[in-house]
């Protein structure tokens, strides 16, 4: 009796100890659980309900709309409007050849269609928004919305969509814009501009489009939406409207530009060149041409592999920029600028009579005029006039290389002119440190005398731009006074409706004589009324003032030029500067007509139905320009360039030219290494000589 007590008692204690053990070991979970309710309903609350906020709200950027582009008369040449297109998020498809399948049988779809979508897919991850088609219609897209329930990751969005009316008029000028890059988005993320592209799928690439790409974008706007657990937006909670891009109005006149582009552009002959026609007294550019053109729409969504190709193989290279990107020798142009420089020197009295047997001498070596011409005693004025390359090759040993360099640089020559658009090239302003930098070999890096005698009537290692050329027409015009060129005229911002007109001042006055500018202006009036070009401008109502050119494509090394025996390709470029009205210049002209021939009948007729156009009283009723007389290609004008000046077969390109980068347009289609390494090599067909 009592041993089985002593047990019922151990029993207890064991019981007790348990009971304890197991209160305690729950007083400690509760008190753990309390501890964690603590910490996570007071101490960090504030950071979970951030991050619950956040699970349930998300911020979608709102596309801002892209400015316009309007000529000075506010024509439209670039704009955007509202589009439709189908969106598809990747990941959310099991098989997207079945859903394009089955969307073809609601939504019409082409090949081109499904080429560009399969494309943006390789380029995307799996859950980023793609376009499967754009320019969605008002009916297709109300089909889509009573079948959006057939296609989970399908969408049904609305975008802005650039559109370029006029098309191919002025498409060199305005540019163009394309899809996003790698090199883009690394560009703005070393700006510090992507949080502004969020949702920007496009980006100016040329042009206007590319150079004034900040201010054309605007800034972009935010939504921040509730979503339900699923992810569908539930509702708005706050927005940040997007301010547009402001408009650009141009100096451009299009009815001035189309013209022209007309010229060159002719049906049964068109032609390859460039036009810049400048308002001297202000630096608007009025006319900017470069011939042939393309048309930009193309490349807003990606251009296919058969307009590229198209494009990038044509002998005629109708992608390259001309007025800023072709470089060439500008032959008899420059003579003007190099009177001015022998003026300024005090190298030549201007009265002194050269007698011009139709050669020079140097070194054992004759220069003739062109046409083998011979013009007696010749003076400035009068060498002007007739073009006498003999004048002009004696002035060479006495200016020097280097001075003319000085002195030409001054007008814009061998620099880029500043103009507000990308890709401008320096050219060559040959000098002897520039000869010593531009050739390896140490043979070549000595300047020869006789080269500079190649250099004073526009040929030799000189390669210039037709904007360099037309930017010191206009600073000759303005009497010295040079304005740096500019294409936009106004910034126009649509929320202020206020307008900010691009004021350009003067950069800087050439110090020049005014009796000097005189005189060479009144041998440049010469060469319309009785020299060079006084058949093209017989019967104006005005007075102008102009040289022509032509510039040698290779050397002919003592041979007789005969334009029927070469290779149109290898005919001399015909070249043409010059202002109007003489007294009080409102326009400024540069131009050439790639393997055009003569200038004075080539490019001089275009030169005068630009100056007919621009200052006639009624622009809207200009009567057509016909030349009075008949191109006689037979007989070579004496007034060009001469056939033995020395054409560098071996002139590099300027080292700084080369550093512009070049905008690469997106392709439809596989690109492979070959044809990627062909394109990088692709150059404008231009010959050596042209740097």
């Amino acid at each position: 009796m009592f041993e089985f007590s002593s047990n019922t008692a151990k029993r207890r204690q064991k019981l007790a100890l348990r009971v304890i053990v197991a209160s305690a070991f729950v007083l400690l979970c509760f008190g753990i659980l309390t501890y964690r309710l603590w910490v996570l309903q007071v101490e960090r609350f504030q950071g979970f309900s951030e991050r619950a906020e956040n699970n349930r709200l998300t911020l979608v950027p709102i596309v801002p709309r892209r400015g316009d582009v309007v000529d000075r008369n506010g024509l439209v040449l670039a704009r955007s409007f509202r589009d439709y297109t189908i969106e598809v998020v990747p990941g959310q498809i099991k098989s997207i050849d079945t859903l394009i399948e089955q969307l073809s049988e609601i939504i019409p779809m082409t090949s081109l269609d499904i080429r560009r979508f399969k494309r943006r897919l390789s380029g995307s991850h799996r859950y980023a928004s793609v376009i499967m088609r754009h320019n969605i219609t008002d009916d297709e897209a109300a089909i889509f919305a009573a079948n959006s329930y057939r296609f989970p990751g399908v969408s049904l969005k609305a975008r802005w969509v650039r559109e370029y009316p006029q098309g191919e008029s002025a498409a060199h000028l305005i540019g163009y814009i394309g899809r996003i890059s790698e090199k883009d988005q690394e560009r703005l993320e070393a700006e510090g501009l992507e949080g502004n592209y969020r949702g920007t799928e496009v980006i100016g690439k040329k042009g206007i489009e590319a150079s004034y790409e900040e201010i054309l974008h605007g800034k972009t706007g935010w939504e921040e939406v509730e979503i339900s657990a699923s992810g569908r937006p539930v509702r708005v909670i706050k927005r940040t409207d997007p301010i547009p891009g402001d408009n650009l109005r141009l100096s451009i006149d299009m009815g001035l530009q189309t013209m022209v582009e007309g010229l060159f552009n002719k049906s049964k002959t068109p032609e390859r060149g460039a036009l810049v026609a400048i308002d001297p007294r202000n630096g608007q550019v009025l006319a900017y041409v470069s011939a042939p053109s393309y048309d930009p729409n193309l490349f807003i969504d990606g251009i296919d592999v058969e307009n590229w190709r198209r494009l990038s193989d044509s002998p005629d290279h109708p992608l390259v920029d001309r007025p800023i990107s072709g470089t060439f020798p500008i032959g008899s142009t420059y003579k003007p600028f190099v009177a001015l420089a022998a003026l300024t020197l005090g190298v030549r009295d201007p009265q002194t009579r050269i007698p011009d047997p139709g050669y020079f001498e140097f070194g054992g070596q004759r220069f003739r005029n062109a046409g083998r011409a011979a013009y007696g005693p010749t003076n400035m004025h009068r060498a002007i006039v007739v073009s006498s390359d003999t004048y002009f090759f004696s002035l060479g040993p006495l200016l020097g290389v280097d001075n003319l360099h000085d002195f030409a640089l001054q007008f814009g020559f061998g620099k880029k002119t500043g103009i507000d658009l990308p890709g401008e090239k320096r050219g060559i302003l040959p000098s002897q440190e520039w000869k010593r930098q531009a050739f390896k070999d140490p043979k070549k890096q000595r300047w020869i005398p006789g080269e500079t005698i190649s250099v004073v009537v526009g040929q030799g290692y000189n390669s210039f731009t037709i904007m360099q050329l037309a930017q010191a027409t206009a600073t000759l015009a303005a009497n010295g006074v040079y304005t740096k060129p500019h294409i936009v005229n106004w910034r126009e911002n649509p929320v202020t409706k206020q307008a900010e007109q691009v004021v350009k001042t003067a950069e800087y006055t050439i110090p020049l004589k005014q009796s000097h500018i005189d005189l060479v202006s009144d041998a440049l009036v010469g060469v319309n009324r009785s020299g060079t070009a006084r058949r093209v401008f017989a019967g104006s109502n005005y007075v102008s003032a102009g040289k022509t050119g032509t510039a040698q494509v290779f050397s002919l090394r003592g041979a007789r030029y005969n334009a029927r025996n070469l290779d149109k390709r290898l005919h001399d470029h015909a070249l043409y500067m010059g202002y109007a009205p003489a007294d009080d210049p409102k326009i400024a002209v540069a131009l050439i007509v790639e393997n055009g021939g003569w200038g004075s009948t080539v490019a001089a007729p275009i030169a005068r139905k630009v100056f007919d156009y621009w200052l006639a009283p009624d622009r809207q009723n200009v009567p057509e320009y016909v030349p009075s007389f008949l191109e006689d290609m037979t007989k070579e004008p004496g007034d060009e360039s001469s056939p033995d000046v020395e054409v560098p077969e071996d002139a590099p390109v300027n080292p700084e030219d080369k550093k512009i980068p070049e905008a690469v347009p997106d392709i439809l289609g596989p690109v492979t290494h070959q044809e990627q390494a062909r394109r990088e090599q692709l150059a404008p067909a231009t010959p050596k000589v042209e740097g």
